[in-house]
Order: structure tokens, then C-alpha cells, then sequence
């Protein structure tokens, strides 16, 4: 046996290993999991991105709520912001009354709306269309960028683009409480293969965390719970971020919760655009 059959041998047993299915990855191999992890909708991984249908984007509330912001920004030319850097009340104001994405505490008066800050759906738009390229910061005002311009009247390649940016730019763990850690936000991708998996059926949140900490049991050794044990500490983490704050903000989830805030019961189901727009692939073993 010369070199190059000593390096094709290695090589074949080098793509079995790596491309063998995985029980704690849902089955997927160590191949699909990186690409997955790195290229979360790219030619090799298991999900991709599909289009829609034009009815089907007004029910994705975060991108119709940048939507509106950035028509307002186009309409006017320019959005001054207030000396703290945040847009004026009374943008604020406008753009809840839309009714893209309510809140709780808003809702049921708990606080009141009056800053951005005190929103955090409008706060997180705000954020999206800046380091998601759409608008530009100069002299304390807010303006649409060239390239936004055409990119706003394509439905698919602005939600591409905000669900990128909110993925991989925007950090999760903002002002949660939960701790500068990567919960939910690491194999994001991961939890939405499970969701196309399990999601027909209303399930518990923890069903979900369950098997996402499975995959990926390196992200509970740095946490350091505040209240409760480990388990429960992590999964309200995980479930606020994944669920709370992400997919339900995409529309792609239905959360149907009992009883009291750190102690609910939270079923998690997903909605009927969320086929249409993730397609999951099942394991694919290479040659």
C-alpha cells in the first residue's frame, strides 16, 4: 500500500466518522451539525431558508414592524434621534400602535410606553436595522442606506437578512438577566430542526430544552443559576430566548402559557407558515 491508498483509506474512514448519524443530534452526523452550527442555511446544511408567499410575510411581526420604521425613515428622509441616541417618543408611539408585536407589561399597564427602551421589541428594531446595514447613524440621525433601498421591496432577502442579523449579530443574552453566556443562541438552527421535527403538536418548552442541552451540554458548565435549580434556571434561559424572543417575534411559534411568570407552564406549538418558510432535511449520508 503506497501513500495515496494510505490516504485515501484515512480519508474513508475520516468521512464515515464524520458523516455517521448522531442519537443526541436527532440523528443528524458530526458533518450536518457543523454546517449547521457555522453555514446555518447554507447549500450543506440540513435546513434551508424557502420563500413565501406574499400574505404569509404579514404574518411575520419583526419584519413588519422594520418595515415600518424604515418606510417612515424613507418617507421623511431622515429621523432625528434623541440626545440618549433612541428615536423620539412620539416614533415610538406610532410604531406600537401598529400592533406588529404587544407586550405584556405594556398590555396590562404594568409600565408605561414612552422611550424606545421601554419597548423591547421596538428597541431590538431599532438595533436590527443598524448593524443589519439598512440605516446609517450620522449627526444623531437616522437615514436609509443605498443598498436598503432595493432590499426592502424584496420580502425574502429583508427577512433573510433580519433573521441573519438577529442570529449572528445581535446578542441574545442583551439585557435578560440570564448572564453573558450563548444559551439559545449557539445551534439556533439546531432548535428550529427540532421544532420542524416535534412542533405539530403542542409540546413544553422544556421538551425542547431538553434536547437542545443534550446536543450541546458544554453551555450549562458556566452558568451560575440566580433562583432555582440548574435544570429550571437554564430552561426558562433557553425557552425565553428561543421561544419569547425569537421565533414568536418570526411568527413561527404559538405560545399558549399558564401561571405565574417563573413558575408557567409553557406550550410551545408551530404556526402554519413555519414549513413553508424552514425545510428540513432528515440525515443525508455522504459517500
Amino acid at each position: 500500500m503506497d501513500l495515496k491508498d494510505i490516504q485515501i483509506h484515512i480519508d474513508q474512514v475520516m468521512n464515515e466518522h464524520n458523516n455517521r448519524s448522531i442519537p443526541k443530534f436527532e440523528g443528524y452526523s458530526p458533518f450536518e451539525m457543523h454546517q449547521l452550527l457555522h453555514f446555518t442555511f447554507g447549500k450543506d446544511s440540513p435546513i434551508q431558508l424557502q420563500k413565501l408567499s406574499d400574505s404569509d410575510y404579514l404574518k411575520i411581526p419583526i419584519l413588519n414592524q422594520i418595515k415600518y420604521l424604515t418606510d417612515l425613515i424613507d418617507k421623511t428622509g431622515e429621523i432625528k434621534l434623541t440626545k440618549m441616541g433612541f428615536l423620539p417618543t412620539k416614533i415610538v408611539s406610532a410604531i406600537y400602535e401598529q400592533g406588529f408585536l404587544k407586550e405584556e407589561f405594556i398590555e396590562k399597564g404594568i409600565s408605561k410606553l414612552y422611550k424606545e427602551t421601554d419597548s423591547l421589541t421596538i428597541h431590538l428594531t431599532r438595533i436590527l436595522i443598524e448593524i443589519g446595514g439598512l440605516v446609517k447613524k450620522r449627526n444623531g440621525k437616522l437615514s436609509l442606506t443605498k443598498s436598503s433601498k432595493k432590499l426592502l421591496g424584496d420580502n425574502y432577502e429583508l427577512l433573510r437578512l433580519i433573521l441573519m442579523t438577529f442570529a449572528t449579530k445581535f446578542n441574545w443574552a442583551y439585557n435578560d438577566g440570564y448572564g453573558d453566556n450563548q444559551i439559545g443562541q449557539l445551534g439556533y438552527g439546531f432548535s428550529l430542526i427540532l421544532l420542524s421535527k416535534y412542533g405539530q403538536e403542542k409540546r413544553l418548552d422544556s421538551f425542547y430544552s431538553e434536547k437542545y442541552f443534550k446536543a450541546f451540554p458544554q453551555l450549562l458548565d458556566s452558568v451560575e443559576p440566580n433562583y432555582g435549580t440548574l435544570e429550571k434556571y437554564t430552561t426558562n434561559c433557553y425557552s425565553a430566548r428561543t421561544f419569547d424572543r425569537f421565533l414568536d417575534y418570526f411568527g413561527l411559534i404559538k405560545i399558549e402559557e399558564e401561571g405565574k411568570r417563573l413558575d408557567s407552564i409553557k406550550h410551545i406549538s408551530k404556526t402554519d407558515i413555519y414549513d413553508r418558510l424552514i425545510k428540513c432535511m432528515p440525515h443525508n449520508t455522504r459517500s
